[in-house]
């Protein structure tokens, strides 16, 4: 049900621009003050480009709180133990995914001719590094004549090491349908139509850490409506039991180690357990997530950081078992070996029950009712492969092999549009990649292909024509038969896989204080997709202005349009036409820093979304952040409010929230109401930390939240509480 009374907040389009204005006045008194770009301080990193990353993944898999701690975990390491400019390689450099190669190329130059660095302050004259790009990198770079020795003993490593422990808990404080008392006959004609475990998320971590070097940990997790006592399920009926098979059990419902070594002689790279494993752009191996379109254009580039230890709870973007990476000189060789069982709808079994076949391969990670308990661990998958690669200054080129195996037959659902996809028990890939830098040109791309002949390529070139302008072109083909379930290449859709394109993007910095970014997409589907009944196309282009006349203040408008085709929402003579749309978002934001101890950042962002029938769907979002952290200061704090409408969920909005370390929250905003959260962070003693976080979404045209669905919620109002402790010794 929904009511159409009106939002107490609601803005006529006049009102708005007068507010757009007032904010540029209000939010922005650093517009105006004076520019110092003598000297480099220090500041606290918002990683904003980075957010904006994770806000896009978060649209593209429609995941509002997926996992990225490995996706960031490089970054996380490196503010605890920054990369000494003076001593480092370009492998470490490429893993902070803020350096292009022809930046890191005139770093080293740059040392060999002049020697060490002396100060941090020296970045300023050398090619590439700007004011901007200083400050991004500061939090997690040093300038050092110390060198740590790499070739440590076991002693040292127990000494200086560190632990941490880490326990979180979280719940929607609101009663969900999943979670309401239920008859039995009810539940016999719906048994998955209640959770059977409780609401609470549970998650624990131990991990120790040597420096960059040494890693290894335990990560268990249970979501809400699993089972974590096997006493407390919830129904007890023999049938119930009987569907689920004996499969609940007691304890956590995911569990995940690691052991990774690197830089040890000539090991690269030790990992056991489980890790992930990246290779060139991602055609050929990428199992983890990655960073797609932005208005950095570097990010178009994917940097591979090979063998690294997995610290998400994703209960499907890992390997299990073993890899190593051994270097010779110039010349590197990686083995990989994983197996473990995966999630699977069953469609099959044989006389004694075993499983037979499968359609599909489930990846909620979920495991909640007895549809989802049966599904768990219904199939063994085994992949194994390796790589050989050769790293010179100008020149790198690697080889990647891989196969992929599955212990049941895998019979997909197939439809016309995806008849091409794999659909069996075994598959192979193998991809050639390679990095080439000839004066200003920066040369990359990727070639791959599977079993069945199916390929994809992948090309591009960074060009910096001058100090302040560069310029990247990415073209890429991939065919709509090449299979590979462990890709993760440059693309518009979520797959590298029936897709055509070029991409084109600028950065250009006529003065200190403004950049200037842009890029157009266009790219073809030759084939079929889901929910596009006949071949397609379509373009993406964004415009951003960022300015930042000091340290203490920062903003950026951008503006992004992106249009593509769909099915029709109703049958023509029962044909299902496609339909063109077409989505333009206007975004302001800004960030001051209005004393060091507090930061102001604010956002204005509006939708656009046009119909084929020349109707507009259209929203907007406002929020106002404010966070206090004071130098020396055991108490920090973090809060926002929101305001937002929409039209229709089509035309929902994506923003980055802080969160507690290692959660993430990125929420749609879309009907019409507000929200709210606020994070505070307590340093007990130095080595224990503690957090606490509530977030509240209030709807003012809706009386039931995700109707239908095991969250519906009776009313308008959905809130969740987190807390979290870290311990380290």
């Amino acid at each position: 049900m929904t009511q159409s009374h009106r939002h107490p907040f609601h803005l006529s389009g006049k009102i708005f621009r007068w507010m757009l204005l007032a904010c540029l006045f209000v939010f922005s008194p650093g517009l105006f003050s004076q520019v110092n770009t003598d000297t480099i301080a220090p500041r606290p990193s918002d990683d904003s480009e980075i957010q904006q990353q994770l806000e896009n993944i978060a649209e593209s898999t429609e995941n509002e709180e997926a996992d990225y701690t490995s996706l960031l975990d490089a970054l996380n390491q490196f503010k605890d133990h920054p990369i000494n400019l003076n001593n480092t390689t370009r492998e470490e450099l490429e893993q902070l995914q803020m350096l292009n190669d022809l930046q890191i190329n005139a770093l080293f130059a740059h040392i060999q001719k002049n020697g060490r660095l002396l100060t941090i302050y020296e970045l300023q004259g050398i090619n590439g590094f700007d004011l901007q790009t200083i400050q991004r990198i500061l939090p997690y770079v040093r300038v050092s004549d110390n060198f740590t020795n790499a070739h440590f003993s076991i002693n040292e490593m127990f000494k200086s090491g560190q632990s941490m422990v880490m326990l979180r808990y979280a719940r929607v404080i609101e009663q969900q349908t999943g979670f309401r008392p239920i008859d039995s006959t009810k539940l016999y004609n719906s048994p998955n139509s209640r959770y059977i475990g409780s609401p609470d998320k549970l998650y624990a971590r131990y991990r120790f850490t040597y420096g960059t070097n040494v890693s290894w940990g335990v990560t268990a997790e249970k979501d809400q409506g699993e089972l974590f006592f096997k006493d407390n399920q919830k129904f007890k009926y023999d049938w119930y039991n009987q569907s689920l098979k004996g499969q609940q059990g007691t304890g956590f419902d995911f569990y995940s180690a690691h052991f990774y070594v690197r830089n040890i002689k000539f090991i690269k790279a030790l990992a056991i357990g489980d890790y992930q494993a990246s290779f060139g752009q991602g055609l050929t191996l990428w199992s983890g997530y990655a960073f797609g379109k932005t208005a950095d254009m570097m990010s178009t580039k994917k940097s591979a950081s090979g063998i690294r230890p997995y610290t998400s709870v994703d209960e499907n973007k890992f390997l299990r078992g073993a890899a190593t990476t051994v270097g010779f000189k110039r010349w590197e060789a990686t083995a990989f070996f994983s197996r473990k069982h995966v999630d699977a709808n069953i469609t099959d079994t044989l006389d004694n029950g075993e499983i037979a076949a499968v359609s599909s391969l489930q990846e909620t990670g979920y495991h909640t009712t007895p549809s989802e308990i049966a599904d768990k661990d219904a199939i063994l998958q085994t992949v194994y492969g390796g790589n050989v690669s050769y790293k010179g200054k100008q020149f790198n080129v690697g080889l990647t092999a891989m196969s992929y195996r599955l212990d049941k037959d895998f019979n997909r659902d197939l439809s016309y549009y995806n008849q091409f996809e794999f659909s069996s028990k075994q598959n192979t890939n193998v991809g050639l990649d390679y990095n080439f830098i000839f004066r200003n040109f920066n040369f990359f791309g990727e070639e791959a292909m599977s079993k069945n002949g199916g390929t994809a390529f992948l090309n591009g070139v960074l060009v910096s024509l001058d100090p302040r302008l560069s310029l990247t072109v990415l073209h890429r083909y991939y065919q709509r038969d090449y299979q590979n379930l462990l890709s993760n290449g440059f693309a518009e859709s979520t797959t590298a896989v029936n897709e055509k394109g070029l991409y084109i993007g600028l950065v250009a910095k006529p003065i200190t204080q403004i950049t200037l970014m842009a890029y157009y997409d266009r790219f073809e589907f030759p084939w079929l997709k889901y929910q596009v009944n006949a071949p397609s196309h379509g373009t993406d282009y964004l415009a951003q202005v960022n300015y930042t006349p000091s340290k203490k203040f920062d903003a950026y408008f951008r503006i992004r349009t992106r249009s593509k085709y769909k099915n029709t929402a109703e049958m023509i003579d029962e044909v299902d036409y496609i339909v063109p749309y077409a989505q333009t978002n206007y975004r302001l934001n800004t960030s001051i820093t209005v004393i060091p101890s507090i930061k102001l950042k604010n956002r204005i962002e509006l939708v656009d979304y046009r119909l084929d029938d020349g109707k507009t769907q259209k929203g907007y979002l406002v929020y106002q952040d404010v966070t206090y952290s004071k130098l020396g200061s055991k108490f920090s704090a973090s809060l926002r409010y929101a305001l937002f409408q929409t039209d229709t969920y089509d035309a929902r909005l994506y923003a980055f929230e802080t969160d507690v370390p290692g959660s993430y929250s990125i929420p749609s905003y879309y009907y019409r109401g507000s929200r709210f959260y606020i994070l505070l962070d307590y340093n007990i003693t130095r080595k224990i930390e503690v957090w606490l976080r509530y977030s509240q979404t209030v709807y003012d045209n809706k009386d039931v939240i995700s109707e239908g669905a095991l969250t519906e919620i009776q009313g308008n109002t959905k809130s969740e509480i987190k807390a979290q402790v870290r311990f380290k010794f």
